[in-house]
């Protein structure tokens, strides 16, 4: 009767919501699994078996639909197959790319901030350079990639995901600027250090994290330097006896102050050379302190 096939419609279109709620929360599910951190480097099959159980096999038409999209990438390590969610921008940008520049991509993608040199991308991908040329171009015009120079190969291109930041390793850190070692930033540096070695707690020592804090509150440097670069403009100066070590502080930080400058010790004839015991004189500093000539030291040009 037509009462009997209204309620039939009624009921199925009541499933088929339901169905559809279903379908949508799992996939919502699915998505959210990539959010926790510990499948930052996808998601296996054995993870989404363990997590959805017997409603693992649904997830196929998911996977399906996401990865049409561009939204899911496969890769495989080993024997496991993972899976990584792509945003919905990166997915935009990928559109109407064929597989071979997807490829490429995926191979530019493993080298991470270290960037891959162009011929090893030629190697793994066994494309000829005219259609890599290409691929290159198109990938840049969509923002996916960019091409980086390492300080020790200048000469070699390289290419790397567009939104990473080049390792130091490739740029050579604070103490480059487009690829040429800076000079004068770091000169002006040492200088501030040197005026910091001098003033702060009356010249009497200071410590790397004093240093470190002052030349932060005075902006004097154009990139934020960490303790360890700080360290090795200091270095620079302790080698060009600039400063020295002073014994420590209560911290048990090491305090640092002007080096000593030690008197001329050129004032002799030159038939003096030939006695043996020539390298053995006195040395006195600057602060009267004297070493004496049966003392083994190191001379200072």
């Amino acid at each position: 009767s037509p009462g009997a096939k209204g309620a039939a419609a009624a009921a199925g279109g009541g499933g088929g919501t339901a169905a559809a709620a279903e379908r949508n929360t799992l996939r919502s599910e699915f998505i959210d699994v990539f959010s926790d951190p510990a499948f930052d480097a996808g998601v296996s099959n054995g993870a989404l078996k363990a997590k959805f159980g017997d409603r693992y096999t649904k997830l196929a038409p998911i996977i399906n639909d996401l990865t049409r999209k561009g939204r899911l990438t496969m890769s495989k390590i080993g024997d496991e197959l993972l899976y990584n969610l792509v945003s919905s921008e990166l997915a935009a940008k990928f559109a109407g790319l064929d597989a071979t520049a997807r490829m490429v991509y995926q191979v530019i993608e493993k080298a991470g901030n270290m960037g891959i040199w162009t011929k090893d991308i030629k190697t793994q991908t066994t494309l000829q350079t005219q259609s890599l040329n290409k691929i290159y171009k198109e990938l840049e015009k969509r923002r996916l990639i960019k091409p980086v120079k390492a300080v020790t190969a200048k000469q070699q291109k390289r290419y790397m995901l567009f939104d990473l930041t080049p390792a130091k390793e490739i740029t050579g850190g604070p103490w480059y600027t487009e690829s040429e070692f800076d000079h004068e930033f770091i000169g002006e540096l040492r200088t501030f250090i040197m005026h910091c070695v001098r003033r702060l707690n009356g010249g009497k020592g200071v410590t790397l994290s004093e240093i470190a804090d002052k030349m932060k509150q005075a902006n004097v440097s154009r990139v934020v330097l960490n303790l360890e670069e700080v360290q090795q403009l200091m270095q620079t100066l302790a080698f060009d006896y600039m400063i020295e070590q002073s014994g420590i502080n209560p911290n048990g930080e090491a305090m640092f102050v002007g080096a000593r400058r030690v008197t001329t010790m050129c004032d002799f004839k030159w038939w003096e050379v030939t006695s043996p015991n020539f390298h053995f004189r006195d040395i006195v500093f600057e602060d009267g302190v004297t070493l004496p000539a049966h003392e083994p030291h190191h001379h200072t040009a």
